[in-house]
């Protein structure tokens, strides 16, 4: 797998993860514990894009 295609399924990964947290947010009592894992790991796919881009 190249670079760009690399980055792209992260990119892909991180909408995933962008989407299941709104849907999370939206329950009348949102799990916070769940909340708190998707929003580490979605800052570590950021993070991780960031690192590759550079």
């Amino acid at each position: 797998m190249n670079l760009q295609a690399h980055i792209e399924t992260l990119k892909e990964r991180h909408a995933t993860l962008e989407h299941r947290i709104a849907d999370e947010d939206q329950r009348p009592q949102p799990d916070s514990d769940a909340l708190a894992r998707l929003k580490v790991e979605k800052l570590k796919l950021k993070e991780e894009m960031e690192r590759l881009r550079s």
